[in-house]
């Protein structure tokens, strides 16, 4: 990758072809390069819960489901993002090998350090996408999870109850909360091993 402490900003074909021989994976956004940090035991756990969940119920279908290493173009933002998981189901994605444009779904992990751009500046840039109809946010510190839906008013949030189901109604999807955390344990914090 370019030295950014020299120049802040390049085109999306030098970020592509830097990319391509990267050694560790960086998200673009109009012209700025981020390096994406590792991921908690819990964040893979749930993330690859969800993709298996996913992969399984759209087998046999025009759609398809990736998970952290595909690109995802948001044109309208000049960006490109690494979605923990994500469902297209455009046939136009079919051909694109290193980067898809049109995700129906988009799931992000929640962890401390994400959480803020995952629900601000990163959410704001997905909204760009036509496509997009939902967007799911799954905390990997404790059980949670929020789903915003695209509605003609604008994006509505609909949180998922404790004991209840993730409902994804543009890919005909629901799975009991449950089934997102399986195989999690959250780790205790010291506060709370003192208590």
């Amino acid at each position: 990758m370019p030295d950014l402490a020299e120049d802040h900003s390049i085109s999306v074909e030098e970020y592509l072809a830097g990319e391509a021989v990267a050694p560790v994976r960086h998200e673009y956004v109009a012209g700025e390069v981020f390096a994406m940090a590792g991921a908690t035991e819990e964040h893979a756990t749930i993330a690859l819960n969800v993709a298996a969940l996913l992969r399984a119920h759209v087998r046999g279908s025009p759609c398809r489901v990736y998970i952290a290493d595909m690109k995802l173009r948001v044109e309208p933002a000049s960006a490109f993002f690494y979605p923990d998981v994500f469902v297209t189901c455009d046939a136009r994605d079919a051909p694109e090998p290193l980067a898809k444009r049109h995700a129906r779904v988009i799931i992000e992990v929640l962890s401390e350090s994400t959480e803020g751009y995952d629900r601000g500046a990163k959410f704001g840039d997905y909204r760009r996408l036509d496509s997009l109809d939902e967007y799911v946010l799954i905390d990997s510190r404790s059980r949670s999870c929020e789903v915003f839906r695209r509605r003609p008013e604008g994006w509505l949030l609909d949180p998922v109850p404790e004991n209840g189901r993730l409902v994804l109604p543009s890919i005909g999807f629901e799975c009991p909360l449950d089934a997102l955390y399986e195989d999690v344990v959250f780790v205790q914090t010291e506060a709370a091993d003192t208590a």
